[in-house]
């Protein structure tokens, strides 16, 4: 690039294939001024949200900003929710739409997602989750799939899709080619899903191909080695994944967004900005750069992709090809003005997708004093901190205030041989306690309730189930 238009120019492509975050709960200047400059996307997260109407003010001055860009949010419903941080969501989580097998249910929850989405601004949903989650131990993804078998996976994960595009929000599914069978956390390091290609086919790729067929928007990269698929490469910066297989093999012509790019198992070992660069030259269209930038963090990315275009390094049709497809999505999923809609409850008896031991009968006639406990358990970084279980609809105790001879209801998630609640457990019952242990999450030995997710919506239903009182959140 020789003169200042070709510079600029240059510039307003890289602005078209960027993603990023930002600090706060109020829009930055600087992002601002990339906005208004061409800037094609921002992502929201859960940290820039504090209350619906700081939410729908932020809205309104990002797309005064920027009418046409595309605005993302991670908000799969149950566990992963960014609408609903600060409270926790209104929906039940893929999980338990999973077991409740109906298709119908889950295009449901997926509109009503879509109808708030749409009433803040928002087109572009950054799920669902189309990961079958065959690994029980999987650190990340667990209840955000909508179970174990490929088929079920790949009817719900269309369904979703339809749902959301029904409403005219574009649905985004991930983690390509599949992050279900990992037993560590692409947030923290990068892992390895180590299948032949006959398995990978026919278990990880079958809820990709059927959001393919379905015609959905968008598909997400994940940051894991397949071996059987390169040797070398993450997903995200591997052209045989991204190239040979998903556009040539699977035949999509959507939007590629990547995972977040600051996450450890993209940019660890090489930066932000490097990594921008190589999942641009992968195939890539979409680059979410990840919660927390600050101009300069931007700025580096953006001159990353000018330096290796520059260079020769990074093909410029690439980066056209890329801001095109960026561009059709925006378009077709433009956001019209629309009143803010109430939070809309999708009903159902999510009773029927739990596990449940012989213990509860005898526990629900004990006419002896309920108290509610809960077990803190850190989450992984994808659900963030969003109130969960009985402590997100009622008041719970702590064990050393549990008055004598009080039934106790002991939640906890993540559960696991070591895990706390266990030895609790133990210890409750060795002081008179009737105890029930409900597991907000996958299944795990030791629960006498699995709920299969942690969203209020759930321990709403534990509390109807039990026929204990709950306070009404929404």
């Amino acid at each position: 690039m020789e003169n200042h238009h070709d510079d600029q120019a240059l510039r307003s492509l890289a602005r078209a294939v960027l993603m990023p975050g930002f600090i706060g709960t109020t829009l930055p200047g600087w992002v601002a001024e990339e906005l208004e400059a061409g800037l094609g996307s921002l992502c929201i997260y859960g940290g820039n949200i504090q209350d619906t109407g700081q939410l729908a003010a932020l809205m309104s001055q990002i797309r005064q900003a920027s009418p046409g860009a595309i605005l993302a949010l991670d908000e799969e419903g149950g566990d992963v929710t960014r609408l609903h941080y600060r409270d926790g969501s209104n929906q039940p989580g893929n999980a338990v739409l999973g077991r409740m097998d109906d298709p119908q249910l889950t295009r449901a929850s997926a509109r009503a997602i879509a109808r708030e989405m749409r009433s803040y601004g928002f087109n572009l949903n950054l799920a669902p989750d189309a990961d079958v989650n065959t690994n029980a131990q999987n650190p990340v993804i667990g209840v955000r799939s909508f179970g174990i078998s490929p088929r079920k996976v790949a009817m719900h994960t269309a369904a979703f899709t339809v749902g959301l595009q029904g409403e005219m929000v574009a649905a985004c599914a991930k983690h390509f080619p599949g992050h279900g069978d990992t037993s560590t956390d692409s947030h923290l390091s990068l892992p390895v899903v180590a299948v032949d290609p006959f398995t990978l086919a026919e278990r990880e790729l079958a809820p990709f191909t059927a959001a393919i067929q379905t015609g959905i928007a968008a598909i997400m990269t994940s940051h894991i080695m397949v071996p059987a698929l390169d040797a070398e490469n993450p997903a995200t910066f591997s052209s045989a994944i991204l190239g040979d297989l998903l556009r040539d093999e699977l035949g999509f012509t959507g939007v590629i967004v990547t995972d977040a790019l600051d996450m450890a198992g993209a940019s660890a070992e090489t930066g932000i900005p490097v990594a921008a660069v190589r999942a641009l030259r992968a195939g890539a269209d979409l680059l979410c750069l990840g919660t927390d930038m600050e101009r300069e963090d931007y700025e580096q990315v953006v001159n990353a992709i000018l330096h290796a275009v520059r260079e020769g390094t990074l093909d410029p049709q690439r980066l056209r090809d890329a801001a095109a497809r960026n561009t059709a999505l925006a378009t077709h999923y433009r956001v019209q003005d629309r009143a803010c809609e109430p939070c809309e409850l999708v009903t159902g008896d999510w009773s029927q997708a739990f596990e449940t031991s012989a213990e509860v009968a005898g526990w629900i006639s004990d006419p002896a004093e309920v108290q509610l406990v809960q077990v803190d358990t850190d989450s992984n970084m994808a659900v963030g901190h969003v109130p969960w279980g009985l402590s997100s609809v009622a008041s719970t105790a702590a064990p050393e205030d549990l008055r004598p001879g009080a039934k106790v209801l002991l939640a906890a998630r993540a559960l696991s041989e070591t895990h706390a609640v266990h030895t609790l457990a133990a210890q409750l019952r060795q002081a008179g306690h009737r105890v029930l242990v409900v597991n907000f999450g996958w299944p795990a030995p030791g629960a006498d309730i699995t709920t299969y997710g942690a969203s209020p919506v759930l321990a709403r239903t534990v509390m109807e189930m039990l026929q204990i009182p709950a306070e009404q959140k929404c």
